[in-house]
Order: C-alpha cells, then sequence, then structure tokens
C-alpha cells in the first residue's frame, strides 16, 4: 500500500468517525412541531369535559379547540438529522435548549412545573369565566402540586385549600414557605386544609433536601367559587396556555345558546382572573395544529402577532384578541357574519 492510499484511507476514516459524531452526539437545541388539539366542550370517557355542580349548565353544538405543542424534553437528546428535519418543516421551529429549559432542569422537574401550571390555569380560567358573567370570586391559597416521595406525598392533595399551619392562618402562598423553612427539624408541622368541602388536619414533618426543608409541595393562587366548575384535561398535557380557550368554554357551558355558533374554533392564550389574555409559546405551531383539525377561525393573543409571520393558516381566519371579554365579542360578530371584519394582528388598537 503506498502513502498515499493509507493516508486517504486514514482520512476516509477520520470523516466517518465525525459523521458519526455530527448525527449520534446530541445537540443543545429543542424542537418544536404541532400537537394534537382538544375539543374542550366534547366529552371524554363518557362525561362532558366542562362538569358543573349547584348550577344549570348548558351542552350546544360546536367545539373550542386548545391547541398543544410537541417540545422535545429537557433531557432528550436532540441530533442534527432531528434538527434539520425540523428546520425545513415550515411547520416546525427550533430553539437554543438554554432559551427554554434553566440548566439543572429534568423531564420529571419540567413536568412538575407543567402540571401545576395546568392546575392554576384550570382555576383562573374559571375565575376568568365566572367574572365574566358578574360573579364575585375570592382568592385562596391551595396545593397545585405534590412531589412524589417528599413528605406531604399521600399527606396533602392537589386543590387541597391551604387554611392554617401550626394555628397560624395562610393569606397566601409565602407563608407556607416561611412556616416550613422555620420548622424545626424532625417535627410536624399540622395543616389545616378543606378538601372536599370538609376541613380536614394534615400532620407533615419537613426533610432536608439539598440543604433546604422541604415538605414536597407547590402552593399556589386558587379561588372560592359560588358553585362547583371543573375542566377534565388529560393529565399529558399542561402548562398555562389553554386559559383563554378553557374559560370560554367554561363561559359557553354556563350560558343558553352556543358562542361558537356550531362551528369549530381554536385559539391559545394565557387568561388571568381578570380576564386578560398573555402570550403562550408555540404559536405557529398551534396555528398550524388548528388548521390541520379543520378550525374555521383561530384566536391570537395580542403578545404573539410579532412571532406568527410565515405561518400558513390555510383558510382559517385569525383574530387578534387581548381580554376574555373581546374574545366573546368577537365570536358573536363572527358567528353572526362569518366575513366581518375582526380585529387582526395589523390593528394597532384593542
Amino acid at each position: 500500500m503506498s502513502q498515499r492510499t493509507g493516508a486517504g484511507l486514514v482520512a476516509l476514516c477520520l470523516l466517518a468517525v465525525l459523521w458519526a459524531t455530527a448525527v449520534f452526539v446530541p445537540l443543545p437545541y429543542v424542537t418544536y412541531y404541532p400537537g394534537p388539539t382538544v375539543d374542550i366542550l366534547a366529552e371524554s370517557d363518557g362525561d362532558e369535559i366542562v362538569q358543573v355542580a349547584g348550577r344549570e349548565a348548558y351542552y350546544d353544538d360546536g367545539e373550542l379547540r386548545m391547541t398543544t405543542v410537541y417540545v422535545s424534553t429537557p433531557q432528550e437528546d436532540v441530533t442534527l438529522p432531528e434538527l434539520l428535519r425540523a428546520y425545513f418543516d415550515p411547520d416546525a421551529a427550533v430553539w437554543p435548549r438554554s432559551s427554554i429549559y434553566a440548566p439543572d432542569e429534568t423531564d420529571e422537574s419540567s413536568d412538575r412545573e407543567s402540571e401545576a401550571a395546568m392546575v392554576s390555569s384550570q382555576d383562573t380560567a374559571v375565575a376568568a369565566a365566572l367574572t365574566e358573567l358578574g360573579e364575585e370570586v375570592d382568592p385562596v391559597v391551595e396545593v397545585v402540586s405534590v412531589t412524589p416521595g417528599l413528605p406531604a406525598d399521600g399527606r396533602l392533595e392537589v386543590r387541597d385549600r391551604l387554611l392554617r399551619v401550626d394555628g397560624a392562618e395562610i393569606a397566601d402562598a409565602q407563608d407556607v414557605v416561611d412556616a416550613v423553612d422555620a420548622a424545626a427539624e424532625g417535627e410536624a408541622l399540622t395543616f389545616l386544609v378543606r378538601r372536599g368541602g370538609e376541613d380536614v388536619s394534615v400532620d407533615v414533618t419537613p426533610e432536608e433536601v439539598d440543604g433546604d426543608l422541604r415538605i414536597g409541595i407547590t402552593p399556589g393562587i386558587g379561588f372560592d367559587f359560588p358553585f362547583r366548575v371543573s375542566v377534565d384535561i388529560s393529565d399529558n398535557i399542561g402548562g398555562p396556555s389553554a386559559g383563554l380557550m378553557m374559560s370560554l368554554a367554561i363561559y359557553d357551558t354556563l350560558t343558553p345558546g352556543s358562542i361558537t355558533g356550531g362551528a369549530d374554533i381554536a385559539g391559545t392564550g394565557t387568561i388571568t382572573p381578570a380576564g386578560e389574555v398573555g402570550p403562550i409559546g408555540g404559536i405557529q405551531q398551534k396555528i398550524a395544529a388548528a388548521r390541520d383539525a379543520g378550525a374555521e377561525l383561530f384566536l391570537v393573543p395580542a403578545d404573539n402577532c410579532d412571532g406568527i409571520g410565515g405561518v400558513d393558516p390555510g383558510d382559517m381566519r385569525l383574530a387578534r384578541t387581548t381580554t376574555m371579554h373581546r374574545a366573546v365579542e368577537t365570536l358573536a360578530d363572527w358567528v353572526a357574519d362569518p366575513d366581518t371584519e375582526l380585529p387582526t394582528c395589523e390593528d394597532t388598537a384593542s
């Protein structure tokens, strides 16, 4: 074998190694793809997704779709071929991992945060819908997530209303944090919680985790409603971005007639108790998901308007929205005349 031939073989081997490295080594990016849509006005396992007790409910025709995105998880290996596939897919997106996840975030911690955000979002959506209907809602402190394996697991439950800890009234989530921080190691804290309409006393002993005392709950804001409303969304869907669509579905269920006019409507956006609509991630993928599901109208949060350039909505109309009240008005206008002028992302007025 000549020296030139040997050098060529070595070069080919090195090139093969480089290609294998490029193909299989994980890269610090995250991919976004359109996910499934969920009609919140539909049934799940034979029961309505929106459940009401203590007030008449109206179940009418039409669809109000929440939209989702498939996002690669914090610990998922994303390789060059996967990035190229997403890059050349007009409905997908690629983002640096650091812009989506914290450096130490894991699949487990991401799931817990997402589940807690969904619990809070559901309660806030109920509050927004009832506020739109003129009902009074009072904020309370509740458990929005419980970490498996920590002391509160099996003792406190999601949506337990936190009333007192060691006899002291709980006015906000920080009161719970302060009580745990001040606890004596090895001594139980006594929580008075309201669960299923009854007051229950629960003892939980904090334990040290990474140098801090913890009991393993996330306290957050809930609401004291005049009657019970719940939204039964699958556990594998999380985050706060369905707030607007849940609030509209609850509003529709609590009012006679259909705010959709029997049509297929989709949208996205966080919601506040006062009904203000906030931005979400993956707006282009959510518009694509709604388009592919056959939606006729999509509600776009005003603060996401800058991110919809280049997305193809097909025959689906896009309507800009800033509040739940404005969304209700938009739906009424569109149902009355599908060709009517609607607020768009080109508008500057709210």
